[in-house]
């Protein structure tokens, strides 16, 4: 990820980046366990990612994307937009590993679509919110991130 703007240095971006950072190792780990075809083990880090994902998708949609939507509005609306599909799939493995013999691949297709996600917020976002935000934006966000919880340690 980035380290050329000086964004992380901001508490509540550093912990949204910890946080991608966290799901992408949990990716990989993913992409193993499909190469072994460990089903069961797809399902639970699925539902791990998801257990790092609502906290940091409320601070994005509560705190960072209102104070960016004006200057950004359609790209704000397809990170939205990407949040719901990528938490839907998740969602599926709630319960442990989905019947659906087709999930594995949603699911793969859903991180996918996850790993590009988390590059628009850090190359993108992020930097874009270093230089819009005020100081007012950043309280909120920890607010916000007071309410949701912290980043969960998984």
């Amino acid at each position: 990820m980035c380290d050329y703007c000086g964004c992380q240095a901001l508490v509540p971006i550093g912990e949204l980046t910890r946080e991608h950072d966290l799901v992408l190792s949990l990716l990989c780990e993913v992409r193993v366990a499909r190469g072994e075809g460990d089903g069961p083990r797809m399902a639970e880090l699925a539902s791990r990612i998801a257990a790092v994902l609502d906290p940091h998708t409320e601070v994005e949609e509560r705190g960072l994307f209102p104070a960016l939507a004006a200057d950004f509005p359609d790209q704000i609306a397809i990170l939205e937009a990407e949040h719901e599909q990528i938490a839907a799939v998740l969602a599926e493995a709630s319960l442990g590993l989905p019947k659906d013999p087709a999930w594995p691949n949603r699911l793969a297709t859903a991180l996918a679509l996850l790993r590009a996600h988390i590059h628009k917020e850090q190359d993108g976002v992020f930097p874009a919110a270093l230089a819009g935000l005020r100081t007012a934006d950043w309280e909120a966000m920890e607010k916000i991130r007071g309410r949701a919880g912290a980043s969960v340690k998984v």
